[in-house]
């Protein structure tokens, strides 16, 4: 589904990766671990259109995607969540999710989507008509999630969305992304500073080091190698 061929990108000619290849095919959960400044959002935001690659490839159901705006790659069916929720803090819960909804102008569409959304997240039904910056952090992220629900994302990218959140909430979000993926069949690829819990819901993932990938394997084989328990787990 995603092919990301020896994908380079800089700022001001700094190099933040370099060479990144990875793929994530139809129906996985795949994670993408690292440190601080590994290069993982700036991974999320190439593959999503917000930055332009030096060079390589990026390609999305054999589609070439470096080089197209976001609002066309929403449209393709790939939507990412970004660090830090980004909510429109003085719009409505029920107005953020509709911004989500800008591919689909079907109203009734638009309304089974959101329903969807509140089944997901019944916090979100609860809350609709408050504005999104007076929501707890656990309740914007439930936001930013459903905001990219959304779109009808068949790929759904995240970026650190334990982010801030205590233990339990992140447990939660985790959850729903398990349960998005094995009950839905959507396809995710998370970037996530909770390693552990992050492989142990993965299929597959990625480990990336100064903008390189330095490992690739089976979730369960990565959170039992000697590199990740003692570079993240501190075992």
């Amino acid at each position: 589904m995603l092919v990301v061929d020896k994908l380079s990108v800089s700022y001001d000619e700094a190099p933040a990766l370099r060479d990144v290849s990875l793929e994530v095919t139809q129906g996985e959960l795949v994670a993408i671990i690292g440190a601080n400044g590994a290069g993982k959002s700036t991974l999320l935001k190439a593959i999503a259109g917000l930055l332009h690659p030096d060079a390589g490839s990026i390609r999305f159901d054999g589609q070439e995607l470096a080089g197209r705006p976001p609002y066309e790659i929403v449209g393709m069916g790939l939507a990412l969540t970004p660090e830090g929720r980004r909510l429109f803090s003085r719009m409505s819960v029920y107005e953020n999710l509709l911004v989500g909804a800008t591919p689909n102008r079907d109203q009734e569409a638009r309304q089974a989507l959101m329903k969807e959304v509140f089944d997901l997240f019944p916090r979100l039904k609860e809350r609709q008509k408050q504005k999104a910056g007076t929501l707890s952090g656990g309740e914007q992220q439930m936001l930013a999630i459903g905001r990219s629900l959304m779109s009808q994302p068949r790929l759904l990218m995240l970026d650190e969305p334990s982010l801030g959140l205590m233990p339990l909430l992140v447990d939660q979000i985790l959850e729903t992304l398990q349960r998005l993926n094995q009950e839905r069949g959507m396809t995710i690829l998370l970037v996530e500073q909770n390693v552990r819990e992050a492989l142990e819901i993965a299929h597959r993932g990625y480990v990336l080091q100064s903008g390189r990938i330095v490992a690739a394997d089976d979730a369960n084989t990565l959170l039992h190698s000697d590199l990740v328990r003692r570079a993240y787990l501190g075992i």
